[in-house]
């Protein structure tokens, strides 16, 4: 891992090399890191209201503001080579909320958007077969607060929703923001126990193969739970110090 800079944090490309070029194991491991980055990225750079302009980092020269027609120039060049699934993403957002907040050469990130905390489009293609194989491009958060038990049947209902519990989200990424919705309204049904794992990946496709048709799928069209807030959890401390790298070693 690249080691970061001394000093108070900047939104310069040591920050997001972090996540672009550390040879982490998990793919969930990789997007944890990723969303902590961009979320001091997106706190840093006032990206609430964005239809205004777009900030873009060129992975040498820092942070540069650009408007209008220059900044539209700027994402094409920057997405030189991405996948048909990632440009197409990023057109969808550009078009319905504006320019990204912030954008590289490998993904662009929105912050608040409609009902999402954020939203980032990623360059790199996941191969995803639930419930027909399409590729993962884009990954929308929610602060949620899901019940610790629940953890595992969400895991087997979609492995492209994470659950982050400390921080209180929940995301799904998928081609398609109308996917996203219904991962994440279906997520909330089996989290709250009104639907099983097995129910909710059969909606999933009847959902979906509704949508594709332009039949009414109302799961894909929006959020349909009221917003959550104070959903971060901070865990609690062990009843007695715990000695090793974290706490330092046990006094005798």
């Amino acid at each position: 891992m690249t080691p970061m800079p001394a000093g108070p944090l900047t939104t310069r490309m040591p920050l997001m090399r972090v996540r672009l070029h550390d040879p982490l194991r998990t793919t969930r491991t990789r997007l944890a890191l990723s969303a902590l980055a961009l979320a001091t990225l997106a706190a840093t750079s006032a990206c609430a209201p964005q239809p205004g302009g777009m900030r873009a980092m060129d992975g040498s020269a820092g942070m540069a503001q650009m408007n209008g027609t220059n900044s539209m120039a700027q994402m094409e060049r920057m997405m030189d080579g991405w996948p048909t699934a990632s440009r197409e993403a990023v057109t969808f957002m550009t078009k319905k909320y504006g320019a990204p907040a912030a954008m590289t050469t490998e993904m662009a990130m929105w912050g608040k958007t409609g009902p999402w905390k954020r939203t980032v489009v990623f360059a790199r293609e996941y191969v995803h077969e639930f419930p027909m194989q399409h590729t993962d491009v884009m990954q929308q958060w929610v602060d949620y607060k899901a019940p610790a038990d629940m953890y595992d049947e969400l895991a087997q209902y979609d492995g492209s929703v994470v659950l982050e519990r400390t921080s209180g989200e929940m995301s799904a990424r998928c081609d398609k923001e109308g996917a996203n919705f219904l991962a994440i309204n279906l997520a909330h049904d089996v989290a709250m126990g009104r639907q099983t794992v097995a129910g909710a990946r059969m909606m999933y496709g009847e959902q979906i193969m509704a949508m594709k048709a332009g039949r009414p799928a109302p799961y894909t069209e929006g959020i349909r739970f009221s917003m959550m807030a104070n959903t971060g959890d901070p865990d609690r401390a062990l009843a007695a110090p715990m000695a090793g790298p974290m706490m330092g070693p046990a006094r005798p």
